[in-house]
């Protein structure tokens, strides 16, 4: 079992930035595909970015690309989600996910976290 938590969200002005870190329990982090999704209120779950295993080919959503990165310390069972220019858009919870596959969708993923909120202000 792989337990997630994360941690970071809270309240940012348009413009501003936050970086959401997930932390893995368990010796196999290093085995799993990471990703980040977010649901906004009213609204599916949906795809923010990827990582694989071996922290290469990330991938984004298209509304995302060039202002969130994600990235990945094995080491210290980790994976980031840098969000710089935020938007009131990005406004969501946000949960990390642990996988065997890499994907965009939610059944690519095995093991989820509670999530973290963002808000962001105009």
């Amino acid at each position: 079992q792989v337990q997630l938590v994360e941690s970071g969200g809270g309240l940012v002005q348009a413009g501003g930035s936050l970086r959401l870190s997930c932390e893995t329990s368990g010796r196999t982090f290093s085995s799993y595909h990471m990703g980040w999704f977010r649901q906004a209120p009213g609204k599916e779950r949906e795809f923010v970015a990827a990582i694989s295993r071996n922290g290469y080919t990330p991938v984004y959503v298209d509304s995302v690309k060039g202002r969130f990165t994600i990235s990945r310390d094995n080491a210290k069972n980790t994976v980031y989600l840098q969000m710089n220019n935020l938007k009131t858009e990005d406004t969501a919870v946000y949960y990390c996910a642990a996988g065997w596959l890499i994907g965009v969708t939610q059944k690519e993923y095995d093991y989820w976290g509670q999530g973290t909120q963002v808000t962001v202000s105009s």
